[in-house]
């Protein structure tokens, strides 16, 4: 008897359906065909011992599982589910109802018949209900996360005894329900980090407000214990609040990456990513034998903290530079290309030289002669020129770090932000993809960023000055953009392109000499 369920497939941050027929005909052996990887391949096993442990018997002829369409390759454990719910109808040892062809369902198997939780839940949920399907069998553990999708029933099982009476019995079974709004609008503002807890650096925290609004780049440069990962950490508590797409977005790369907790929901933060400095390109990237979201794709609508960044493999540095221009990236395999959003705040720090010391305005610098170039050369011109802000932080005096003058509130700075914000989304309302200043292209940048003749000769000495590329000049035009909406100012002031400018004066021709 030839019997057809539903699985899904996941394929970059998408999901595929996939038809599982099992047929069941003379002869002898299981086979399982369709591209199915070793993991695939050995569900029949674990397929056999979850029936025979609850009751059930293997077939003792020939058993065939095709994973349709045949031509994608099919990884992991979560076939198990549809692979053995299409055995036990195919040999009728349980009579099948129609709708279960109205049902996806995904999930491992133990030995014993518990159903272990899976990868991609949210965007196998989103196919399903695209495509029609009355319902989502998925393990107990990825119910809540499945169930953001509206207009979808799911289903959390823990065994497959509980998969089979919902079968043949579905009225006694209730779906999960999640108020995503709900969940996802309570726990948007809810911050560990606060900038009223650091004292002094009112220049950082006035550079990393401009970061924020116009969504630029930013590298803080200092010796150690200058507080540049302490105002780091407290980068997210000043970003804009994530919109139901965004946080969808986000999600779903979580979901992939097997990032989600159990019985998580929306991700109501933006992301903030710090990988230690020994991760390998494919970590950071993505990719892998079977492609996986990187870090910069886990960041994605959030920001990506490298610090010490001369410490990163520079081949893992160099490959960012394509993904932070177009904001995705794209991981091309024999088979298959996929495409990852990428779409970040890149924040990175660094010492100024091996020993930490070189600028600094009490302690020698203890590198040789030539050193401190060599080490800021580790991080490439080409990056550097896509980083939009170089702030340089400098200890902080002991009289204002025992200072009980309360410091401005992370709160309070997010509230400029999210005006600035606001006045960037109205300007770019008729360009899909582009909602800060930091996204503009060249097209963009010359009929938004006009600006007098005084800010052109300023702008004219600084390039002259500080040998900046062209690149360099387009990214002080958009700082100084962000510069001027933080102030609701329709026009760029040359006092805007100074600030501006000063936020390029670590490029290192101009700055170690």
């Amino acid at each position: 008897m030839l019997v057809k369920t539903f699985g899904s497939a996941v394929y970059g941050v998408n999901a595929i359906t996939i038809t599982v027929e099992v047929n069941v005909l003379s002869g002898l052996g299981y086979h399982i065909v369709g591209l199915p990887d070793n993991a695939v391949k050995e569900s029949i096993r674990r397929v056999e011992s979850a029936l025979k442990t609850n009751g059930y018997r293997m077939p003792r002829v020939k058993l065939i599982v095709n994973l349709a369409p045949a031509d994608l390759k099919k990884s992991g454990t979560a076939f198990d589910l549809p692979i053995a719910i299409g055995t036990l109808a195919a040999s009728e040892q349980f009579q099948i109802k129609d709708q279960i062809e109205t049902y996806v369902m995904m999930g491992e198997l133990n030995l014993d018949g518990t159903i272990q939780p899976l990868k991609g839940a949210l965007p196998m949920a989103i196919t399903a209900r695209r495509e029609g399907f009355q319902g989502l069998i998925v393990p107990k553990q990825n119910a809540r996360e499945a169930a953001m999708v509206n207009n979808l029933k799911v289903y959390g099982m823990g065994h497959i005894n509980e998969v089979l009476d919902f079968l043949q019995y579905p009225e006694k079974v209730q779906p999960v329900i999640v108020n995503t709004r709900d969940e996802f609008l309570h726990a948007q503002t809810e911050f560990e980090f606060d900038f009223s807890e650091v004292r002094g650096q009112e220049n950082i925290k006035r550079a990393l407000e401009i970061a924020a609004a116009g969504a630029h780049n930013a590298i803080l440069i200092g010796p150690p214990g200058a507080g540049k990962t302490m105002l780091a950490k407290r980068l997210p508590g000043i970003l804009p609040p994530l919109t139901l797409n965004e946080a969808l977005e986000s999600t779903k790369i979580y979901s992939v990456a097997g990032k989600l907790a159990a019985n998580a929901t929306l991700i109501s933060k933006r992301p903030f990513r710090a990988p230690h400095h020994s991760i390998s390109d494919a970590a950071l990237i993505g990719g892998g034998s079977s492609p996986q979201p990187g870090e910069i794709s886990l960041a994605h609508n959030g920001v990506l903290f490298l610090d010490e960044l001369p410490e990163f493999r520079r081949t893992a540095l160099e490959v960012m530079r394509q993904p932070m221009e177009e904001r995705k990236v794209t991981i091309s395999r024999a088979r298959q290309s996929l495409d990852f959003p990428a779409s970040f705040m890149l924040l990175a720090s660094m010492n100024p030289c091996p020993c930490g010391f070189y600028n600094h305005p009490d302690k020698e610098c203890t590198c040789p002669a030539g050193m401190v170039q060599r080490y800021l050369n580790k991080v490439s011109g080409p990056l550097l020129d896509r980083i939009d802000l170089h702030v340089e932080v400098t200890p902080v005096e002991f009289t204002e770090l025992s200072s009980i003058r309360p410091a401005e509130s992370s709160e309070t700075i997010r509230e400029r932000v999210i005006k600035a914000r606001n006045i960037q989304a109205e300007r770019f309302r008729e360009n899909p993809g582009v909602y800060a200043n930091a996204q503009m292209d060249s097209k963009q940048l010359r009929i938004i960023c006009d600006i007098d003749n005084v800010g052109q000769n300023l702008l004219k000495l600084a390039m002259k000055k500080l040998n900046l590329s062209a690149r360099a000049y387009d990214r002080i035009l958009k700082v100084s953009r962000t510069i001027a909406d933080l102030s609701a100012s329709e026009k760029i002031r040359p006092e805007y392109i100074a600030e501006a400018i000063q936020y390029r004066s670590l490029d290192r021709e101009g700055w170690a000499g």
